[in-house]
Protein backbone atom coordinates (compact mmCIF):
# COMPACT_ATOMS: atom_id res chain seq x y z
CA UNK A 1 0.00 0.00 0.00
CA UNK A 2 1.14 3.57 -0.79
CA UNK A 3 0.52 6.00 2.48
CA UNK A 4 1.42 9.90 2.31
CA UNK A 5 1.90 11.43 5.61
CA UNK A 6 1.13 15.20 5.36
CA UNK A 7 3.04 16.75 7.92
CA UNK A 8 5.59 19.46 8.58
CA UNK A 9 8.81 16.99 7.61
CA UNK A 10 10.08 14.20 8.44
CA UNK A 11 11.59 15.58 11.73
CA UNK A 12 8.42 15.21 13.60
CA UNK A 13 8.31 12.89 15.95
CA UNK A 14 5.20 11.04 14.95
CA UNK A 15 5.73 11.32 11.08
CA UNK A 16 9.00 9.57 11.74
CA UNK A 17 7.54 6.92 14.30
CA UNK A 18 4.36 6.41 11.13
CA UNK A 19 6.64 5.75 8.58
CA UNK A 20 8.83 3.42 10.57
CA UNK A 21 5.78 1.11 11.14
CA UNK A 22 4.37 1.48 7.88
CA UNK A 23 7.53 0.95 6.15
CA UNK A 24 8.25 -2.16 8.15
CA UNK A 25 5.20 -3.32 7.83
CA UNK A 26 5.60 -3.92 3.84
CA UNK A 27 4.00 -0.16 2.42
CA UNK A 28 5.54 2.88 1.17
CA UNK A 29 5.29 6.14 2.76
CA UNK A 30 5.98 9.86 1.22
CA UNK A 31 6.32 12.34 3.67
CA UNK A 32 4.70 15.49 1.69
CA UNK A 33 4.75 19.04 3.58
CA UNK A 34 1.37 20.08 2.91
CA UNK A 35 2.11 23.87 3.55
CA UNK A 36 4.44 23.39 0.51
CA UNK A 37 2.00 22.33 -2.11
CA UNK A 38 -0.60 23.90 -4.45
CA UNK A 39 -3.92 22.57 -5.81
CA UNK A 40 -4.87 22.83 -9.48
CA UNK A 41 -8.60 22.73 -9.28
CA UNK A 42 -10.06 21.37 -12.55
CA UNK A 43 -12.99 19.03 -13.17
CA UNK A 44 -11.23 16.70 -15.65
CA UNK A 45 -7.75 17.09 -14.57
CA UNK A 46 -7.36 17.97 -10.80
CA UNK A 47 -3.75 18.12 -9.55
CA UNK A 48 -1.77 18.83 -6.65
CA UNK A 49 1.47 19.77 -7.27
CA UNK A 50 4.48 19.31 -4.95
CA UNK A 51 8.22 20.26 -5.08
CA UNK A 52 7.24 21.75 -8.56
CA UNK A 53 5.85 17.85 -9.94
CA UNK A 54 2.01 16.60 -9.53
CA UNK A 55 1.05 14.17 -7.34
CA UNK A 56 -0.23 11.34 -8.71
CA UNK A 57 -3.31 11.09 -7.19
CA UNK A 58 -4.41 7.70 -8.28
CA UNK A 59 -1.28 6.15 -6.69
CA UNK A 60 -2.05 6.44 -2.95
CA UNK A 61 -4.52 4.30 -1.18
CA UNK A 62 -4.32 6.56 2.01
CA UNK A 63 -3.45 9.72 3.86
CA UNK A 64 -2.20 10.75 7.00
CA UNK A 65 -3.23 14.38 8.22
CA UNK A 66 -1.15 15.57 10.78
CA UNK A 67 -1.93 19.06 10.30
CA UNK A 68 -0.49 21.70 12.26
CA UNK A 69 -3.26 24.25 14.02
CA UNK A 70 -1.81 27.24 12.54
CA UNK A 71 -2.04 26.13 8.99
CA UNK A 72 -5.35 24.22 10.03
CA UNK A 73 -7.65 26.20 6.44
CA UNK A 74 -4.68 25.78 4.20
CA UNK A 75 -3.64 21.74 5.19
CA UNK A 76 -7.59 21.09 5.53
CA UNK A 77 -7.71 22.63 1.75
CA UNK A 78 -5.38 20.13 0.60
CA UNK A 79 -7.05 17.08 2.53
CA UNK A 80 -10.38 17.75 0.98
CA UNK A 81 -8.90 17.52 -2.35
CA UNK A 82 -7.40 14.32 -1.80
CA UNK A 83 -10.62 13.28 -0.34
CA UNK A 84 -12.43 13.80 -3.39
CA UNK A 85 -9.92 11.82 -5.66
CA UNK A 86 -11.41 9.26 -3.35
CA UNK A 87 -8.41 8.83 -1.01
CA UNK A 88 -8.56 7.29 2.20
CA UNK A 89 -8.07 9.83 5.09
CA UNK A 90 -7.54 9.07 8.76
CA UNK A 91 -8.81 12.27 9.58
CA UNK A 92 -11.36 14.40 6.90
CA UNK A 93 -11.15 17.78 6.60
CA UNK A 94 -14.70 18.34 8.22
CA UNK A 95 -13.06 16.73 11.05
CA UNK A 96 -10.37 18.12 11.61
CA UNK A 97 -12.08 22.15 10.92
CA UNK A 98 -14.91 21.02 13.69
CA UNK A 99 -12.36 19.80 16.39
CA UNK A 100 -10.17 22.86 16.24
CA UNK A 101 -13.11 25.16 16.58
CA UNK A 102 -13.28 25.35 20.04
CA UNK A 103 -16.82 26.53 20.10
CA UNK A 104 -18.31 24.09 17.74
CA UNK A 105 -16.50 21.48 19.15
CA UNK A 106 -17.82 22.05 22.66
CA UNK A 107 -21.60 22.38 21.05
CA UNK A 108 -21.11 19.01 19.00
CA UNK A 109 -19.49 17.31 22.20
CA UNK A 110 -22.42 18.59 24.59
CA UNK A 111 -24.68 16.76 22.37
CA UNK A 112 -22.80 13.22 23.37
CA UNK A 113 -21.25 13.37 26.63
CA UNK A 114 -20.84 15.30 29.63
CA UNK A 115 -18.43 18.78 29.55
CA UNK A 116 -18.00 21.25 31.91
CA UNK A 117 -20.93 24.91 31.95
CA UNK A 118 -19.73 26.57 29.19
CA UNK A 119 -20.84 30.12 27.68
CA UNK A 120 -20.16 31.58 25.16
CA UNK A 121 -20.76 35.48 24.37
CA UNK A 122 -19.72 38.98 22.58
CA UNK A 123 -19.62 41.40 25.12
CA UNK A 124 -19.18 41.41 28.60
CA UNK A 125 -22.07 43.34 29.45
CA UNK A 126 -23.83 40.88 31.59
CA UNK A 127 -20.39 39.88 33.25
CA UNK A 128 -22.93 38.87 36.56
CA UNK A 129 -25.37 36.74 34.65
CA UNK A 130 -22.37 34.92 33.05
CA UNK A 131 -20.35 33.74 35.94
CA UNK A 132 -23.81 32.63 37.87
CA UNK A 133 -24.47 30.56 34.70
CA UNK A 134 -21.06 28.56 35.00
CA UNK A 135 -21.13 28.54 38.53
CA UNK A 136 -19.41 31.91 39.84
CA UNK A 137 -15.75 32.45 40.17
CA UNK A 138 -13.62 31.61 39.56
CA UNK A 139 -13.82 31.05 35.95
CA UNK A 140 -11.43 29.74 32.43
CA UNK A 141 -11.69 32.19 30.07
CA UNK A 142 -10.37 30.91 26.68
CA UNK A 143 -10.08 31.96 23.00
CA UNK A 144 -12.11 29.25 20.61
CA UNK A 145 -8.76 29.13 18.48
CA UNK A 146 -6.60 28.90 21.20
CA UNK A 147 -4.06 25.61 21.20
CA UNK A 148 -1.71 23.68 23.80
CA UNK A 149 -2.87 26.23 25.98
CA UNK A 150 -2.20 29.52 24.71
CA UNK A 151 -5.31 31.74 24.80
CA UNK A 152 -6.80 30.11 28.41
CA UNK A 153 -6.66 32.42 31.17
CA UNK A 154 -7.81 31.27 34.77
CA UNK A 155 -9.93 34.64 36.33
CA UNK A 156 -10.60 34.30 40.23
CA UNK A 157 -12.09 37.32 40.91
CA UNK A 158 -15.19 38.98 39.29
CA UNK A 159 -12.85 42.08 38.32
CA UNK A 160 -10.09 40.07 36.60
CA UNK A 161 -12.92 37.80 34.71
CA UNK A 162 -14.37 41.21 33.56
CA UNK A 163 -10.44 42.76 32.58
CA UNK A 164 -9.97 39.64 30.25
CA UNK A 165 -13.33 39.48 28.79
CA UNK A 166 -12.82 43.34 27.52
CA UNK A 167 -9.19 42.68 26.32
CA UNK A 168 -10.29 39.51 24.44
CA UNK A 169 -13.21 41.30 22.82
CA UNK A 170 -11.19 43.83 21.94
CA UNK A 171 -8.45 41.97 20.74
CA UNK A 172 -10.72 39.83 18.60
CA UNK A 173 -13.02 42.25 16.58
CA UNK A 174 -12.66 39.79 13.80
CA UNK A 175 -14.95 37.53 15.33
CA UNK A 176 -12.86 35.11 17.10
CA UNK A 177 -14.80 33.59 19.75
CA UNK A 178 -14.67 33.87 23.30
CA UNK A 179 -15.49 30.88 25.98
CA UNK A 180 -16.35 31.43 29.92
CA UNK A 181 -16.11 27.57 31.17
CA UNK A 182 -16.55 26.33 34.88
CA UNK A 183 -13.08 25.71 36.79
CA UNK A 184 -13.17 22.57 38.30
CA UNK A 185 -11.81 22.84 41.17
CA UNK A 186 -10.61 19.36 42.35
CA UNK A 187 -8.86 18.85 38.82
CA UNK A 188 -7.22 21.85 38.77
CA UNK A 189 -3.58 21.63 37.01
CA UNK A 190 -4.74 17.83 35.94
CA UNK A 191 -6.14 16.37 33.02
CA UNK A 192 -6.12 13.10 31.17
CA UNK A 193 -5.01 12.47 27.64
CA UNK A 194 -6.29 9.27 25.83
CA UNK A 195 -5.52 8.23 22.35
CA UNK A 196 -8.33 6.65 20.64
CA UNK A 197 -7.47 4.32 17.51
CA UNK A 198 -10.69 3.21 15.89
CA UNK A 199 -13.16 3.17 18.30
CA UNK A 200 -10.90 2.05 20.98
CA UNK A 201 -7.96 3.12 23.40
CA UNK A 202 -4.56 2.61 23.17
CA UNK A 203 -3.35 5.20 25.42
CA UNK A 204 -3.64 6.97 28.60
CA UNK A 205 -1.58 9.14 30.74
CA UNK A 206 -2.40 12.06 33.54
CA UNK A 207 -0.77 15.42 32.82
CA UNK A 208 0.08 17.27 35.73
CA UNK A 209 1.19 20.52 35.90
CA UNK A 210 4.72 21.13 37.26
CA UNK A 211 3.77 24.46 39.37
CA UNK A 212 0.71 26.75 40.39
CA UNK A 213 -0.18 26.64 36.60
CA UNK A 214 -4.05 24.91 35.91
CA UNK A 215 -2.97 23.82 32.48
CA UNK A 216 -1.52 20.75 32.05
CA UNK A 217 -0.74 20.21 28.54
CA UNK A 218 2.65 19.15 27.93
CA UNK A 219 3.67 22.29 25.61
CA UNK A 220 3.67 24.18 28.78
CA UNK A 221 6.07 22.44 30.82
CA UNK A 222 3.50 19.78 32.35
CA UNK A 223 4.92 16.32 33.43
CA UNK A 224 3.09 13.20 31.97
CA UNK A 225 2.24 9.49 33.99
CA UNK A 226 0.56 6.72 33.00
CA UNK A 227 -2.52 5.74 34.51
CA UNK A 228 -5.70 3.38 33.98
CA UNK A 229 -8.99 4.36 33.04
CA UNK A 230 -12.23 3.67 34.77
CA UNK A 231 -14.47 1.82 32.17
CA UNK A 232 -16.50 4.87 32.13
CA UNK A 233 -13.94 7.21 31.17
CA UNK A 234 -12.89 4.76 28.37
CA UNK A 235 -16.24 4.48 26.97
CA UNK A 236 -16.56 8.35 27.47
CA UNK A 237 -13.08 9.12 25.58
CA UNK A 238 -14.33 6.83 22.34
CA UNK A 239 -17.85 8.43 22.34
CA UNK A 240 -16.14 11.89 22.08
CA UNK A 241 -13.81 11.14 19.01
CA UNK A 242 -16.82 9.18 17.68
CA UNK A 243 -18.47 12.79 18.13
CA UNK A 244 -16.43 14.45 15.98
CA UNK A 245 -15.76 12.06 13.66
CA UNK A 246 -12.44 11.28 14.37
CA UNK A 247 -10.87 7.67 14.04
CA UNK A 248 -7.38 8.77 15.70
CA UNK A 249 -7.86 11.33 18.15
CA UNK A 250 -6.59 12.91 21.58
CA UNK A 251 -9.09 13.35 24.37
CA UNK A 252 -8.97 15.17 27.12
CA UNK A 253 -10.90 14.44 30.02
CA UNK A 254 -11.25 15.90 33.60
CA UNK A 255 -12.24 14.08 36.84
CA UNK A 256 -14.96 15.87 38.32
CA UNK A 257 -17.24 15.05 41.45
CA UNK A 258 -20.02 14.87 39.17
CA UNK A 259 -17.74 12.37 36.81
CA UNK A 260 -15.78 11.99 34.05
CA UNK A 261 -16.02 15.57 31.40
CA UNK A 262 -14.64 15.88 28.34
CA UNK A 263 -12.40 19.22 27.99
CA UNK A 264 -11.71 18.51 23.86
CA UNK A 265 -10.58 16.31 21.36
CA UNK A 266 -7.70 16.72 19.17
CA UNK A 267 -7.41 15.68 15.46
CA UNK A 268 -3.66 15.67 15.42
CA UNK A 269 -2.82 14.27 18.93
CA UNK A 270 1.11 13.88 19.49
CA UNK A 271 2.98 11.01 19.84
CA UNK A 272 5.15 11.70 23.55
CA UNK A 273 2.06 9.89 25.17
CA UNK A 274 4.48 6.88 23.39
CA UNK A 275 7.59 7.72 25.52
CA UNK A 276 5.49 8.54 28.90
CA UNK A 277 3.27 5.03 28.86
CA UNK A 278 5.22 2.70 26.92
CA UNK A 279 2.55 1.90 24.74
CA UNK A 280 2.89 1.89 20.45
CA UNK A 281 0.54 4.33 19.03
CA UNK A 282 1.66 4.20 16.00
CA UNK A 283 0.98 0.42 15.10
CA UNK A 284 -2.60 0.54 16.19
CA UNK A 285 -2.84 3.80 13.47
CA UNK A 286 -0.92 2.05 10.42
CA UNK A 287 -3.14 -1.47 10.96
CA UNK A 288 -6.40 0.78 11.35
CA UNK A 289 -5.45 2.32 7.43
CA UNK A 290 -4.62 -1.80 6.46
CA UNK A 291 -8.09 -2.97 7.57
CA UNK A 292 -10.30 0.47 6.12
CA UNK A 293 -8.03 1.90 3.27
CA UNK A 294 -9.30 -0.71 0.82
CA UNK A 295 -13.00 0.07 1.36
CA UNK A 296 -12.74 3.34 -0.10
CA UNK A 297 -12.31 6.78 0.97
CA UNK A 298 -13.84 7.07 4.70
CA UNK A 299 -17.21 9.49 4.17
CA UNK A 300 -18.18 11.82 6.80
CA UNK A 301 -21.88 11.35 8.50
CA UNK A 302 -22.01 13.01 10.89
CA UNK A 303 -23.83 16.82 11.00
CA UNK A 304 -22.10 20.05 11.74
Amino acid sequence: MKIAILSNGNVNYSTIRLKQVAEARGHSVDIIKYKNCFVSIDRKDPKVIYKGKDIDLKSYQAIIPRIANSMTKYGTAIVRQLEREGIFSTASALAIQRSRDKLRATQILARSVDIPKTVFSRNSIDIDGILDEVGGIPVIIKLASGTHGNGVVLAETKKAAKSVLQAFYLRNEEGTNVLVQEFIKESAGTDIRVFVVGGRVVASMQRQSLDDDFRSNLHQNGSGTRIKLTQEERRIAVKAARAMGLSVAGVDIMRSARGPLVLEVNASPGFGIEKITGRDVATPIIEYIERNAKRGAKKDKIGA
